[in-house]
């Protein structure tokens, strides 16, 4: 099929070369990426033949609304939009309403696989009506991984989202384990391999899996993790599905613990735990750790 791919980084530029390498005529725009086939959103959209298909891979929030915006001048009637970027599924139901307006369908996917998706495949939850989803059905197939499992028509406009968004939150939980596996094994003299000890895990037990292979991979490169400093940002998906749990009462508290770990990863000193700190003496006279005089503490 011939599709367009507007958001040509480190995703979308493989996501492009996957479709190309299964035979799809691939029509590329980025202003920051030299390998762009068109310079500009009318150019690509003149490339393209009616009916089309446009896939947006650009950055969530404003970048994505304002491509959407931009694409419901150039396209019409029964042309798709597919947002495959971390977009907040209520922003779809915005953009699927008005792009209905002028006829053009609306897809939203939800997107896992990272940079390792050009070889391994990509993890698609879509969003959207069966007809609109059948028009990409084609580029799905060929950049999801092979076999059975990996593409999912999760329900109507903002279900891809929503169900990538719920993913994200489960994949802070699971990181934020390994991760303090990982300090509890380095904390104490009692285990020599460290990085063998999370290498014995990946084969034959049950808490193997793709994350625990890359610490693996991370540790292999930099066995102290010395070129890494703690400062962990998250990039939205985990708050919303805190939004939807406390929405839904529905409890969550290892996907809420890790997300605020993630806040307490940015703190050089934690006031919380300064304030601990001071109770901990005013009640029963403990003893705190000052700050030398003359010592300036360094800014967070």
């Amino acid at each position: 099929m011939q599709i367009g791919l507007i958001g040509l980084g480190k995703m979308g530029g493989n996501m492009a070369e996957r479709l190309r390498r299964d035979g799809h005529d691939v029509v590329g725009f980025d202003p920051h990426v030299e390998s762009r086939s068109v310079e500009s959103l009318d150019e690509l959209a003149e490339r393209l033949t009616p009916p089309r298909v446009v896939w947006v891979m650009v950055p969530s929030g404003e970048p994505t609304r304002d491509t959407v915006r931009e694409l419901a001048d150039r396209l019409g009637p029964d042309d798709v939009v597919v947002d495959g970027g971390n977009s907040k599924y209520t922003d779809d139901r915005v953009h699927a309403a008005a792009l209905a307006e002028k006829g053009i369908g609306y897809v939203d996917a939800g997107v896992s696989g990272g940079i390792w998706g050009l070889e391994n495949g990509y993890a698609l939850m879509v969003g959207g009506t069966a007809e609109d989803v059948a028009r990409a059905q084609p580029a799905f197939d060929s950049l999801k991984p092979p076999g059975d499992a990996g593409f999912v028509h999760a329900g109507p406009v903002g279900a891809g989202h929503f169900a990538k968004m719920v993913h994200n939150g489960i994949e802070y939980g699971l990181m934020q384990a390994y991760a303090e596996g990982y300090e509890l094994l380095t904390a104490t003299d009692v285990v020599d391999d460290v990085p063998g000890v999370l290498r014995s895990w990946t084969q034959g037990t049950v808490i193997r899996s793709w994350l625990l292979d890359l610490l693996v991979l991370a540790l292999d490169a930099d066995p102290e993790l010395a070129r890494v400093t703690g400062w962990v940002e998250d990039s939205g998906e985990g708050r919303w599905t805190m939004d939807e749990a406390i929405n839904n009462a529905v409890p969550m508290p290892v996907i809420a613990a890790a997300l605020f770990a993630r806040f307490a990863s940015r703190q050089h000193e934690s006031p919380a735990m300064k304030a601990v700190a001071a109770l901990r003496q005013q009640f029963g006279g403990h003893a705190v750790r000052e700050i030398a005089e003359g010592v300036a503490e360094t800014p967070a």
